[in-house]
């Protein structure tokens, strides 16, 4: 088997994760988030038409009609239709705006409900699911750190950490709405993360206790080498599927696509180079994953 040399690399991919990390952080700092329906409050009109809903022709009826912000998208059949109001409109504004949509229609339009969604309800939901991402990156660390090492414990959160930067990073760059779906992608991203991490290192542990006498470096390489065609194959089946559910799957869950198909791409590079990097500048060695030896037996538990 030829070795791969990942870790030659490992300053090119510091220096990309750090300029990344930067952006990513600037862009969350000076642009935020475009927190959707979910964390800011607003109104939730759902109709029904007789017919295939025009979305296009609705989307104009609702701007000609002064209803500016209003998000509209397919929900269930082609004849659902789900529609935002930002917070500053009133539940009798959304009557009057489906009375502006029955009016400018040629089929019957069904109002089938309309909810106010109201700030602190919003409030409550971004400062709850800002709570959920920190446990859940506090709980990977005490499982990694009880399963393998400290060092791999601090090596497994700095990926994920790394993850869920750059997803956020990248909706505040490119403008999409983030709201519970997209926060539910996240939670997903660090699943799957974790995963592809757990595996890199529960192989590096295994080579370093029957390579012994191979320094840190290269252990980390040959794991990385023969974890890497798991790796690829899993991400890129995955990725094929995000990419469908992308472009195939409707407006309802575009940006949860979107989310996974950039939070597993950076999962799986920072699989490789994060959190590997993090255990070489820690000092990872043989000593860190050693099986304890009982008194008078062997390092393999044999009686001597």
């Amino acid at each position: 088997m030829k070795v791969i040399p990942f870790m030659a690399w490992r300053r090119v991919a510091t220096v990309f994760s750090l300029l990344a990390m930067l952006v990513a952080g600037g862009a969350l700092v000076t642009r935020s988030l475009n927190w959707g329906l979910d964390f800011t409050g607003g109104t939730l009109v759902e109709v029904a038409y007789g017919d295939t809903a025009n979305l296009q022709q609705i989307r104009q009826t609702l701007e000609m009609s002064g209803y500016d912000g209003a998000i509209v998208v397919a929900f269930g059949t082609d004849r659902d239709v789900l529609i935002r109001l930002p917070l500053s409109y009133s539940d009798e504004q959304g009557l009057a705006m489906v009375a502006a949509l029955r009016e400018a229609s040629s089929v019957p339009v069904e109002l089938r409900r309309i909810e106010f969604v109201g700030p602190a309800v919003g409030e409550e939901l971004r400062e709850q699911g800002g709570l959920a991402m920190l446990l859940a990156l506090g709980l990977v660390m005490l499982y990694v750190g009880f399963r393998f090492q400290v060092k791999f414990a601090v090596g497994a959160v700095m990926a994920l950490a790394h993850d869920v930067l750059f997803v956020l990073g990248y909706f505040s760059l490119m403008g999409f709405e983030f709201d519970l779906t997209v926060l539910a992608a996240i939670l997903a991203v660090i699943g799957y993360s974790l995963n592809d991490t757990i595996v890199v290192a529960d192989r590096i542990r295994e080579n370093f206790r029957k390579l012994r006498r191979k320094p840190s470096l290269e252990v980390i390489d040959i794991s990385l080498t023969e974890t890497l065609g798991r790796t690829l194959v899993t991400s890129l089946t995955t990725l094929l599927v995000l990419l469908a559910l992308a472009v195939f799957g409707g407006e309802m869950i575009h940006s949860f696509a979107l989310a996974l198909l950039a939070g597993v791409a950076i999962g799986t590079y920072s699989s490789i180079y994060v959190s590997a990097t993090i255990l070489l500048a820690m000092g990872v060695s043989k000593d860190d994953v050693a099986i304890p030896v009982r008194e008078g037996g062997s390092e393999d538990g044999s009686q001597v």
